[in-house]
């Protein structure tokens, strides 16, 4: 299951993992997974809770492993800045204050404390490092759930250096992928908003497949206070997302409004099961490329064939 080289080709290799029979269990494994690590570090996962927030993140994370290949000096403010310039993330202030923001609460930290300035090196925490080796676990571990593959097995073998060689590469794809970065109109109601991803991972996560229809899909989600109060959010903030997303029609309610089981439609579904599918194609592919790659440096160091 690795990317094809031309977009339509890939797209059809989306439509197979959507086709799969085990794809939508293994994408409400990932909602229930995105949320139990926010459950776990809410702090830290706050600061990756919109899109922006979250492509900013891989991007540094992939030029900071990059360096430490290439055995340069640790990522700066500025390089910061110029990433979410070049990628068209956000506006260099706006990334600089994420900087601030991941320094202050120990997710980045100085590779000299002696430092001072704006031009201080930064590297990712140990912790930070920590839940990026789970969040690659738990999406190798959804793709083996559809294909009964070992991925997982393989990256947790070493993923200390796997790391260099797969994030480059995931950052690029992701930065790349249009589907990725421009999601349906649904998907994009909640995930530019703070914590509005893990709101549709609570929908997706609460889908009970038994007592869905063809058109809508009946979650467990009831109150609108509790589903605010689970993510930190004010109950008028998710009040109005998701009056945004029933006013074009992707949610709504069994019956009273606010005080019935909630349902997403199957157009919401599939929003945000091809963004899903497509990050899951990107990881699949930058694993077995890391995979050559390390074989192959590893290989030059010993004087060997790969």
């Amino acid at each position: 299951m690795t990317i094809p080289d031309d977009a339509d080709a890939f797209s059809r290799g989306v439509d197979d993992l959507l086709a799969a029979q085990a794809f939508h269990p293994a994408m409400q494994f990932l909602a229930r997974s995105f949320i139990a690590t926010h459950e776990a570090a809410p702090r830290m996962a706050a600061l990756f809770a919109t899109q922006q927030r979250w492509l900013l993140s891989h991007a540094t994370l992939g030029f900071h492993f990059q360096l430490a290949r290439w055995g340069q000096p640790a990522l700066t403010r500025r390089d910061v800045g110029q990433l979410a310039f070049r990628y068209q993330i956000v506006s260099r202030n706006t990334a600089y204050a994420f900087f601030d923001e991941a320094l202050q609460y120990d997710v980045i930290r100085q590779v000299d404390p002696s430092q001072t300035g704006r031009l201080i090196s930064v590297e990712p925490a140990p912790t930070t490092i920590v839940m990026l080796i789970h969040w690659y676990s738990i999406h190798f571990q959804a793709l083996d759930m559809i294909d009964s593959g070992d991925r997982l097995a393989r990256f947790s073998a070493d993923p200390a250096s796997m790391l260099p060689y797969i994030q480059p590469a995931v950052a690029e794809a992701l930065l790349s992928s249009l589907e990725v970065r421009n999601p349906g109109q649904l998907y994009t109601i909640f995930n530019r908003v703070d914590a509005g991803g893990l709101l549709m991972d609570r929908l997706i996560a609460g889908i009970e497949a038994e007592a869905s229809t063809a058109d809508q899909f009946l979650t467990n989600v009831h109150a609108i206070d509790h589903l605010a109060q689970a993510f930190g959010l004010s109950r008028a903030h998710t009040s109005r997302k998701l009056a945004a997303a029933e006013a074009i029609g992707g949610i709504g309610w069994s019956g009273a409004r606010g005080r019935s089981r909630m349902w997403i439609s199957r157009g919401f579904h599939q929003e945000y099961a091809r963004v899903q599918a497509h990050k899951l194609l990107i990881l699949d592919d930058a694993l077995a490329q890391a995979s050559t790659l390390r074989s192959k440096m590893d290989a030059d160091r010993s004087g060997k064939s790969p």
